[in-house]
């Protein structure tokens, strides 16, 4: 899929056809058969155009009463035809479209998937689903559109146009004058298109964020009182994107406008020319009625293929918007593969600053982490704690410095096979609208159900996922919303449990719980942390005053580093943050 848009240059609407191209060459049959239809369909409006003379002219002039039941039979059996190729042809191009669609939507997430953490904190969820759902929706009835009507309108045109020749040359070419008139009134129109087609996509995705942001914060609106202001955003929103809407409309109605006055000066043309030639005797009323005819079904097509580029438009504008997203590169991936990492822990000279902001948020980081060591991170909100923990999980790749996991940079290993020896429990506890038992399995999706129940046991979690109404197989709601503060937190050690890492981060595990709960969490903690590298990160100190090693964290530096009562006894910022938390205390 990458392909189709890494190297497609955005000025050129031949590059845009060649994306559209390849996307549709999979479905080549389908699209095959779709002309096939539409060749048929031309080439019987052809026919019902060329049937006309002889018909007039057999009833009118040769007065021919066979011919006045075999013409409405012929009609009739004429239009079946078409009405079937029609269905056909529609059929068998939308159903490209879909397909297209489709394939899309799945590359698109696949490359969502494969992007870096940086691109979604410079973007908005919302925008993003705007892309995977109203940019690429927009190219099916697009697509379906721009083809259908161009192959079978381009040929009814031709088949027409060869009727029109065949009767009267003269009057053909006559007519044909306005053609030009048609490309030009297309491209002006097809052009402003295109801009306005583009800021429909933006806007959508502005309507898209809005609802997004009152699903996800349902309950901070109502608890601050905050749904007239979400109202007045949701209906600037959507305003904004109505009136870019129906500039679209009054672009495609302004197109067939000038159509229609461009096709009505061509008819009053012919009609004046043929009246004159019908009045000398060089034309019969039957060959000027089968022209005329030929003519007039000449012109829908031809406002219809006045609107194919229009439509062609949308979907440069969509691929453009879904190209923005191809061009980025994915997440950065080194090459060397280990099954199992011992979790030696490494870090020189580390400092990080996020993209776009000046100073850093890490200077000169130097640690050493044993395996199996348990090692606690403290200090104030902003010191750089859970940056570190998450450049130790590979999410940032633009530090200076070097972060060494057994030996190698963190850089130059495969991050999928480093990620697969670590597990994170964070404060911000993530669980999907899923079953509790598929929760569990993100730890190792193919894991048995034994070892699912046993990593349940272990979390705690076991005993109160049982008295649900469906056990292992309740579905807990968007983010775990049917479960508690510590029944979730718990289920997210199982599913850390289940991945049986070398390399464990704990970060603000259980700040958000109470104290029932957090006795619970840190219980279930206490089971998994043994033989397994740990870092915790942690406000409350009571939590890891039996950690092996305490690191003080200040500003984006490491400023103290020992033991609980080695870094109590020195009068430091350790000794500030424990009698803040415990002045109610006998020390």
């Amino acid at each position: 899929m990458d392909e189709y848009f890494r190297e497609v240059s955005d000025k050129e609407w031949k590059n845009d056809l060649y994306t559209v191209w390849s996307l549709t060459r999979p479905h080549l049959l389908r699209l095959l058969l779709a002309i096939l239809s539409g060749i048929v369909l031309s080439a019987i409006n052809g026919a019902i155009a060329y049937l006309v003379k002889p018909s007039l002219d057999s009833l009118f002039v040769e007065k021919n009463r066979t011919a006045l039941y075999l013409l409405p039979i012929g009609v009739f059996i004429l239009f079946v035809f078409r009405g079937l190729f029609t269905f056909c042809n529609n059929f068998l191009m939308n159903s490209v479209g879909a397909k297209i669609v489709k394939t899309l939507r799945q590359g698109l997430y696949e490359k969502l998937l494969r992007l870096p953490v940086s691109f979604y904190q410079d973007r908005s969820s919302g925008s993003i689903i705007s892309r995977l759902l109203n940019d690429i929706g927009s190219l099916e009835n697009s697509i379906a559109y721009t083809a259908k009507n161009f192959f079978v309108q381009l040929l009814t045109v031709v088949f027409l146009a060869g009727v029109a020749l065949y009767r009267r040359w003269d009057l053909a070419l006559l007519s044909f004058i306005v053609i030009p008139l048609v490309v030009v009134v297309s491209d002006r129109f097809g052009r402003r298109m295109k801009k306005t087609s583009l800021r429909t996509r933006k806007l959508i995705s502005d309507v898209t964020k809005v609802i997004h942001e009152t699903l996800t914060g349902i309950k901070v609106i109502k608890a601050f009182l905050m749904e007239k202001e979400m109202q007045r955003r949701n209906l600037k929103a959507v305003t904004e994107h109505y009136r870019n809407v129906m500039r679209e409309v009054r672009i495609n109605e302004f197109t067939t406008v000038f159509m229609e006055i461009i096709g009505g000066a061509g008819i009053a043309i012919i009609l004046y020319y043929g009246s004159f030639l019908i009045l000398k005797g060089e034309l019969t009323i039957g060959s000027f009625f089968s022209f005329v005819t030929a003519i007039l079904m000449i012109y829908t097509p031809l406002k219809r293929l006045s609107r194919v580029n229009n439509h062609f438009q949308t979907v440069r504008t969509a691929l453009q918007r879904i190209r923005e997203v191809y061009k980025i590169e994915d997440e950065k991936s080194g090459n060397v593969v280990k099954d199992k990492i011992r979790g030696h822990i490494v870090i020189r000279g580390l400092t990080f600053r996020y993209p776009g902001i000046s100073y850093p948020v890490l200077q000169d980081i130097n640690l050493e982490i044993m395996p199996g060591e348990k090692v606690a991170i403290v200090g104030y909100s902003g010191a750089g704690k859970s940056t570190l923990a998450d450049l130790i999980l590979g999410f940032w790749h633009n530090y200076e410095g070097s972060i060494e996991i057994d030996g190698t940079e963190l850089r130059d290993y495969d991050i999928r096979s480093l990620r697969a020896n670590m597990a994170i429990v964070s404060q911000d506890i993530i669980l999907f609208d899923d079953t509790v038992r598929n929760n569990i399995l993100f730890g190792r999706i193919d894991a048995t159900e034994d070892e699912i129940i046993k990593a349940a046991e272990t979390a705690y979690a076991h005993e109160f996922i049982i008295k649900m109404p469906r056990g292992y197989d309740t579905f807990i709601g968007e983010r775990g919303l049917k479960l508690s503060g510590g029944q979730k937190q718990r289920i997210a050690i199982a599913r850390a449990v289940l991945r049986d890492p070398k390399v464990l981060i704990l970060d603000e595990a259980t700040s958000s719980l109470d104290a029932e709960s957090e006795a619970k969490v840190q219980m279930a903690l206490e089971r998994i942390m043994p033989g397994r590298t740990t870092i915790i990160i942690a406000h409350r100190l009571s939590t890891i005053m039996n950690a092996d090693r305490i690191i003080v964290m200040d500003r984006g530096r490491i400023i103290e580093s020992g033991r609980h009562q080695e870094l109590y006894n020195t009068e430091g910022l350790y000794k500030q943050l424990y009698d803040k938390q415990f002045s109610h205390q006998i020390k």
